[in-house]
């Protein structure tokens, strides 16, 4: 049924049920002229660091029944839309739910790109602004090591991060992350293999965010873009619902655009070759080897999700080295493990429980220390001069000159 049809059948529900009708516009016109409740992420937070246009928030636990944990989690979140989804609302917050349980979290904000980050790369992503802000908490929490959680894009990032850097990652906790690609189980995954990357960012620098909304509007369009406004329409004298809609509609929209280089190293190299899940892919100087993820893993997926199916998701734990995997798939969607309330109450506890099954005493050794117990002499010596030049809480980093993949594109790559 066309969007015609369904207008035609909504306007003649309304003229026969005239009694109904007028209460339905008078229930309507009360909501829409009243104050609306449309904020996100209204958790308090602060910001303890900062790269460039990447922040990363602190959000203090202030449970007083729960014991603190010892390992600290920094959650990394996806370049597409923002890591606000994890703190939609009071009572649909991933991250009011892990303050609840004791947890203090660190969480990454991307910022938004400029065209001056055109020329970013994976690596610059994971070997620069995430490693940088693991370095940071490492030696704020003066902790050797963290849990990492990622989500979506933020998951393959960490999956990378820690097969480059397992030193640093105690445990790995992968939601609803892409890692293999050989299938055509999600349309978008048929869709990527055949996108010309380098004629986008010929013409835009950066993969502009509204264009990557649309395309996922067309992944299906019924639900997304039909369905879902007529339910608006009914709903109309819902006051909660209604704030429930708009603030969805604003994270939504509120969409960065992707570095241009980072988009197409990750369609290349990822939805074109596969190269992850079978040990060839190349991260700056690193050849990314899943063997290296020795620590424990959770992975957690949704049966339904039309953006990273389960057969993008399900095969990491086989392929790492790592004798502590768990694989666990909701009966939902991409965004439903972290809004809906039913799904939350299972996903937030059993990461936490999870989590807190393999928290271990605090470590003495200084970070310093353990730098040097896990790498060479000369190498842990070069990483402190280098963060020592650019890392400062809540500062300015380094300018994109400075970055050794920056500097080796040509401009007229892209």
């Amino acid at each position: 049924m066309d969007m015609g049809k369904l207008t035609d059948k909504f306007l003649t529900d309304l003229e026969n049920n005239t009694e109904k009708t007028q209460a339905y516009l008078k229930d309507a016109c009360d909501v829409l002229l009243s104050a609306l409740d449309d904020n996100i992420a209204s958790t308090p937070y602060e910001i303890v660091w900062q790269e460039d246009r990447v922040r990363l928030k602190f959000y203090r636990s202030t449970a007083k029944d729960k014991a603190p944990r010892k390992t600290p989690i920094l959650v990394v979140y996806a370049l597409i839309n923002r890591e606000t989804m994890l703190d939609l609302q009071p009572g649909r917050s991933v991250v009011e739910k892990f303050l609840a349980d004791g947890m203090d979290v660190y969480m990454l904000d991307w910022g938004y790109p400029t065209q001056k980050d055109k020329f970013l790369t994976i690596d610059d992503h994971v070997n620069v602004y995430l490693d940088d802000a693991v370095d940071f908490i490492r030696e704020r929490e003066k902790a050797p090591c963290l849990n990492l959680m990622g989500i979506c894009m933020g998951g393959t990032f960490c999956t990378i991060y820690a097969a480059i850097h397992p030193e640093k990652v105690k445990n790995l906790v992968l939601t609803v992350t892409p890692t293999s690609f050989d299938h055509d189980k999600g349309l978008l995954h048929v869709w990527m293999r055949d996108l010309d990357a380098d004629s986008i960012l010929k013409n835009y620098g950066n993969m502009p965010g509204d264009l990557m909304n649309f395309g996922f509007l067309l992944l299906n369009p019924a639900r997304l873009m039909i369905d879902k406004y007529r339910s608006f329409l009914q709903n109309l004298g819902d006051k909660a619902f209604v704030e429930n809609f708009v603030r969805m509609e604003r994270w939504i929209y509120d969409s960065p655009d992707v570095p241009g280089e980072t988009f197409r190293q990750f369609i290349e190299d990822l939805y074109k070759k596969n190269l992850l899940i079978q040990n060839k892919m190349q991260v700056g100087p690193h050849l990314v080897n899943l063997q290296n993820v020795t620590m424990p893993v959770l992975n957690i997926y949704a049966r339904f999700d039309h953006l990273v199916p389960p057969a993008a998701s399900e095969q990491i734990t086989s392929r790492v080295a790592s004798k502590d995997t768990k694989d666990l798939c909701l009966d939902t969607g991409h965004i439903g493990i972290y809004v809906s309330s039913k799904y939350q109450n299972e996903f937030v506890p059993t990461i936490s429980r999870w989590l807190l099954e393999r928290d271990a005493p605090a470590e003495t050794a200084s970070l310093t220390e353990a730098l040097e117990q896990s790498r060479p002499e000369e190498v842990t010596e070069g990483i402190r001069k280098e963060k020592k030049s650019h890392a400062s809480p809540a500062g300015k980093g380094r300018g994109a000159s400075d970055k050794k993949s920056y500097a080796a594109k040509s401009p007229g790559k892209i």
